[in-house]
């Protein structure tokens, strides 16, 4: 659990700097479903999904 916490920070914190300096291409996809995968796996995983789907349902009702 402690490498995969450790992985989820350098993964946001390349993406953010990756975003930030606007250098888009293969590598920060990559870095970005990096991102994704490891999150998914941490326990903020659960947090994430039902924000997402409570934006979505916000979304819906606009």
């Amino acid at each position: 659990m402690a490498i995969t916490v450790s992985l989820v920070a350098l993964f946001g914190l390349v993406l953010f700097f990756l975003l930030r300096s606007n250098t888009l291409g293969y590598g920060s996809a990559f870095v970005a479903v990096m991102f994704g995968f490891y999150l998914a796996s941490t326990g903020a995983s659960e947090p994430v999904t039902e924000l997402t789907a409570a934006v979505v349902n916000a979304l819906g009702k606009i």
